[in-house]
């Protein structure tokens, strides 16, 4: 990933923003479906004329709709401790904020939060813990796992457990095997690991750049293991090399200025392509927002709405096959814009604190990593999908069945995965409206359903 060439890339959009016989091969090209490079992408960025913003987003919806249909895949995040030993300047957990209050979940109070998960009706969360290896020792971790999986409570069950942790080692990561975790995201880690965690059979192995610029990622990341620049923005490489298939990749926005970050983060999914032959498996599109200890107004690289709009249909339309995920950092609106420009997976009830499922969080006890702006509950997130057309899906098949990397790629870009996934997606839809959904969404959910059966 070049500083030169993104330099250069940035002042070949400049040159060519209005020039409309480029723009319009470029559009055309997108229309194949094939995707765009980043220098294609930058020139549709930096262009300024309204008619070209119109034929993009126009563009990213008919994309999103072929390739990902109606559906929309649900999950939500489980934050075990916000313990941390990172010093990172835009996150509330860095370890001298003195403010923020440290809490770690015990085996019954986890025991608690699952059971509020599933009495929403959750079937795929994401563990988030600190990297603290004092506080939030493997073995805590694996401890979780097993408790998280041994719940069920009336017809509620997690059937994917998704883990955010740091580096472990080889008989660590046979432990985590054993444990039956879904996806392990973590963030460094050797080779040898990754081999590991590949015949553990995880899923997608996520990791966010942050910010791609190496001066002010060093800046952002001052203390802790996450100040090493390039042992971090080679990691995916590692995770290929170690035979993992399926990555996630994503910056926060805010932090540095997006045009660098956006070109950035499609050389980094070009290169993924061209060396190992799978571009990412999903792209996250988060921006940053209040948090304890955090202010906005501290960083001045903020995106508009306008902009950070364009930059998801962007994406989509230069990535085509890769899922892209928006979480509750944003507001009803700006989620539902994004779904129709490309956004194929949300959170949805998502608690951001420590222990707070089962019960709302205490100002004055706060221990979130993040301001939610969408505090909607999982019921009203599912009939405004329904309303909006979508398919909320509860479906976690894909990882189990062994539809990853290449062989997921493939039947992407051939557009048989919705054989697999629409199938899947109407079940636990149909599931989750008997189980779970009030009487308005039991309605629009058999509606909805009945429709799809007849289309």
């Amino acid at each position: 990933i070049s500083h030169q060439e993104i330099l250069d890339t940035l002042a070949y959009a400049e040159e060519n923003k209005e020039n409309r016989e480029l723009l319009d091969a470029i559009l055309a090209k997108a229309a194949t479906f094939k995707g765009l490079n980043h220098r294609e992408a930058a020139v549709l960025l930096e262009c300024p004329l309204p008619e070209y913003k119109e034929k993009l987003f126009a563009l990213a919806k008919e994309i999103k709709k072929a390739i990902y249909g109606d559906r929309i895949v649900l999950f939500a995040p489980l934050y075990l401790s916000n313990y941390c030993i990172n010093g990172c300047v835009y996150c509330p957990y860095h370890s001298k904020n003195r403010d923020i209050k440290r809490k770690k979940l015990t085996q019954d109070q986890i025991r608690e939060e699952v059971i509020a998960l599933e009495a929403m009706g959750h079937k795929r969360i994401v563990i988030e813990s600190g990297e603290d290896p004092l506080n939030n020792p493997l073995e805590y971790i694996l401890e979780s796992i097993k408790t998280i999986y041994g719940i069920k409570n009336k017809n509620g069950e997690i059937r994917r457990v998704n883990v955010n942790i740091a580096a472990c080692s080889v008989e660590d990561y046979k432990k985590l095997h054993e444990a039956g975790i879904g996806t392990y995201t973590l963030f460094q880690a050797t080779v040898d690991n990754y081999r590991l965690l590949k015949e553990a059979g995880i899923g997608t192995y996520i990791l966010f750049q942050e910010t791609y610029p190496k001066e002010s990622y060093l800046q952002l990341h001052p203390t802790g293991p996450k100040h090493d620049y390039d042992y971090h923005t080679e990691a995916m490489d590692r995770a290929m090399q170690g035979g993992i298939d399926d990555v996630g990749i994503g910056v926060l926005y805010g932090l540095e200025h997006y045009k660098y970050d956006f070109v950035g983060l499609l050389m980094h999914a070009e290169h993924l392509e061209a060396v190992y032959g799978v571009g990412p498996h999903t792209i996250s599109v988060p921006r940053i927002c209040p948090a304890d200890d955090i202010d906005v107004d501290d960083f001045s690289n903020a995106v508009p709405d306008d902009v950070f709009e364009k930059i998801v249909a962007l994406i989509r339309v230069s990535t085509p096959y890769t899922g892209m995920i928006m979480s509750t950092r944003e507001s009803q609106s700006m989620r539902e814009r994004g779904l129709a420009l490309g956004i194929s997976q949300i959170s949805g009830g998502s608690r951001t604190s420590v222990g707070g499922y089962k019960e709302e969080e205490k100002p004055e006890d706060n221990s979130a990593q993040f301001d939610r702006s969408d505090t909607r509950t999982l019921d009203e997130i599912v009939d405004w999908l329904l309303d909006l057309g979508y398919v909320p899906s509860f479906c976690t098949a894909c990882y189990r069945a062994g539809r990853t990397g290449d062989r997921f790629m493939a039947l992407a870009k051939s557009g048989q995965i919705h054989n697999c996934c629409q199938p899947n997606a109407l079940m636990t839809l149909n599931e989750y409206i008997m189980d779970y959904g009030d009487e308005k969404t039991k309605a629009h959910g058999a509606k909805v359903i009945e429709q799809q059966l007849e289309n």
